[in-house]
């Protein structure tokens, strides 16, 4: 009988990712956090008395990386003390001018870490191997994880596969011809011939619900808004020849989307309130979809409330394809307020007229008119 095994399932790092939304600043600790996880990886693999860490490629999000990004990476990867196994992606493929083949890296990395560079058989224990298929361009133009099957003789090992790719049936464009054959992993699962797939690609964590060992950990940090939680990993557990994997936070960084129709002052109260209830704001990037009819006064709160949480949120900006959809209405106290006359009431007037058309440029400029006009 085979002792269990436990490690921890972890993928889509993209050290050294940059997001244009990002203050440099805010960039900064983006970057640092993206390798500190690592750690937060370590610290988990150790609670859990996880044998080793598997990460399901693109490792590093490109081959230009600073050779400060290349040394903090593996300084941390060092102090984690466990056999780490990096799996070369799509964004870090091994060939020409490959990130795997600088000397600044190679001097680098840790004896604890191990490229998965070939398929393999990589030995972890005497009990215990791993076979993976690596990415050897950024288009491989064929399924990039199921080749390997047709080489494999069943073990008495425990066998975990590594790869990197999206399943067919999570994958929109169902004619891609890099899409995963799941099918064919699921009836490798069940023919014994491995005992559990670690996935890479996705950055969503995904747990297959038919064998429960053809799985997608998500990326250790959050990197678009696509994702609705902060960074995971996979705690896998291998008993008897059956997985079990469990989800688990550890990532600091979100982004979110926040959608509200705003039509008056107390619609921007329930805006404030969302706001706040956003935890950790200075590692949180935030989308907003905001729609209906304000007042210029209205609008105005509203751009000091977005203002103020400009300086506390890591970056907080509206989403563009959705900024036409609210839309700045002078009412009678605004006119009021504004107390214009002659040629400035009928540029309003016009304004209005225009933004009620969907004009953006309209609607900038009342609520340019009313903060002048308010200063005045």
């Amino acid at each position: 009988m085979r002792e269990p095994v436990t490690f921890i399932h972890s993928a889509d790092w993209q050290l050294g990712m940059t997001r244009r939304y990002l203050s440099d600043e805010a960039q900064a600790r983006f970057t640092g956090d993206r390798v500190a996880t690592i750690r937060t990886i370590g610290d988990l693999a150790e609670r859990e008395d996880a044998q080793f860490i598997v990460v399901a490629g693109d490792v590093f999000e490109t081959p230009n990386l600073s050779r400060r990004d290349i040394g903090r990476a593996c300084e941390a990867m060092a102090e984690i003390g466990r056999p780490i196994f990096l799996l070369p992606g799509n964004h870090d493929p091994l060939g020409p001018g490959s990130i795997w083949t600088r000397r600044d890296l190679t001097d680098s990395l840790p004896d604890s870490v191990t490229v998965l560079d070939g398929e393999g058989p990589f030995e972890v224990s005497r009990d215990v191997e791993i076979v993976a298929v690596p990415w050897r361009s950024k288009d491989p133009g064929r399924d990039p994880v199921t080749g390997i099957l047709d080489t494999l003789e069943p073990t008495e090992k425990t066998r975990i596969l590594v790869g990197h790719g999206m399943l067919d049936e999570l994958d929109p464009d169902r004619d891609s011809t890099k899409t995963v054959d799941t099918g064919a992993l699921r009836q490798a699962v069940t023919d014994g011939l491995v005992d559990y797939v670690a996935l890479g690609d996705r950055h969503i964590c995904w747990i297959d619900e038919v064998t429960g060992a053809v799985n997608y950990s998500g990326a250790h940090e959050s990197t678009s808004f696509r994702e609705s939680t902060r960074g995971t990993v996979l705690s896998v557990r291998i008993e008897d020849g059956r997985a079990r994997a469990e989800r688990r936070e550890v990532g600091t960084w979100l982004h979110t989307e926040l959608t509200r129709e705003l039509t008056s002052s107390a619609d921007l109260d329930l805006l404030r309130e969302d706001l706040a209830a956003v935890w950790q704001k200075d590692r949180a990037i935030v989308r907003t979809e905001l729609s209906g009819t304000l007042s210029m006064a209205a609008a105005a709160e509203l751009d000091r409330l977005l203002d103020d949480q400009q300086q506390i949120f890591a970056a907080i900006f509206p989403w563009e394809r959705k900024k036409l959809e609210l839309v700045i209405i002078p009412d009678e106290s605004d006119e009021d307020a504004l107390g214009l006359s002659g040629f400035a009431a009928d540029a309003m007037a016009e304004l209005r007229e225009l933004a009620e058309g969907g004009s953006q440029s309209a609607n900038d400029a009342l609520r340019l008119l009313y903060r002048l006009g308010g200063a005045r």
